[in-house]
């Protein structure tokens, strides 16, 4: 019963939730058959039969429509066992967006239930953070809305799922929402295979740490 929205390249969050891989497919390549009748493609996969929202390629779109449909779970629970919770994906771009502080208020004002997961790479298309925050601090920021925080900065994915499983536990049990910035690497450039590192927008030493602690490498090595 819970829900997921997530940003354009969500179909990992897609998969995850148990979305219908064939539809997916079919709409990557136009086919009628697609979850999006073939008219959307890559960016806009959507699967309502396994509460997966949609994805939207303008960014930060689809946060608020995250908060409405968690608005919504909370009217119709009963809240006996628990409310079903949504769970709202995006970039540290997408914070720079009116709407994200917007939305925060709002699900904070009516206790959501409702989990924000920032996956922050560092940077909008070839703009890092530093030439567009003035502070680095974003769960700082959140936590003034009442917000409870958690930054988690290495990528391990036992500690995310940690932290994910107790955030979501505490907002079944009616705490609202809560917020989670994932520190991440963009491994490619921001669109296609190839890489991205001589046009001067960063280089191969920033990521080397990531690279060294791939999490795929190191959970098929146990």
């Amino acid at each position: 019963g819970d829900a997921v929205a997530a940003t354009y390249r969500g179909h990992a969050a897609y998969i995850a939730k148990g979305g219908n891989l064939n539809q997916m497919m079919a709409e990557l390549y136009g086919k009628s058959t697609g979850c999006a009748a073939g008219k959307a493609g890559s960016m806009h996969l959507v699967d309502m039969k396994a509460n997966v929202l949609g994805m939207s390629a303008v960014v930060g779109t689809t946060i608020p429509i995250a908060a409405g449909y968690a608005f919504a779970l909370g009217c119709e629970d009963s809240g006996e066992n628990g409310a079903r919770v949504t769970v709202s994906f995006f970039g540290d771009g997408a914070t720079e967006e009116g709407v994200f502080s917007e939305t925060l208020n709002f699900a904070a004002l009516h206790k959501l239930p409702l989990l924000f997961v920032c996956e922050n790479n560092g940077y909008a298309i070839h703009s890092p953070i530093e030439s567009r925050w003035a502070t680095e601090a974003l769960c700082e920021r959140v936590a003034t809305y009442g917000i409870p925080t958690h930054e988690l900065t290495d990528g391990n994915v036992f500690a995310i799922r940690e932290t994910t499983a107790k955030a979501v536990g505490e907002i079944r049990d009616g705490g609202g929402p809560q917020f989670m910035e994932c520190k991440t690497y963009r491994w490619r450039e921001h669109v296609g295979p190839n890489e991205d590192y001589d046009d001067g927008s960063r280089s191969h030493d920033d990521f080397k740490p990531w690279l060294d602690d791939d999490q795929v490498a190191k959970t098929g090595d146990m």
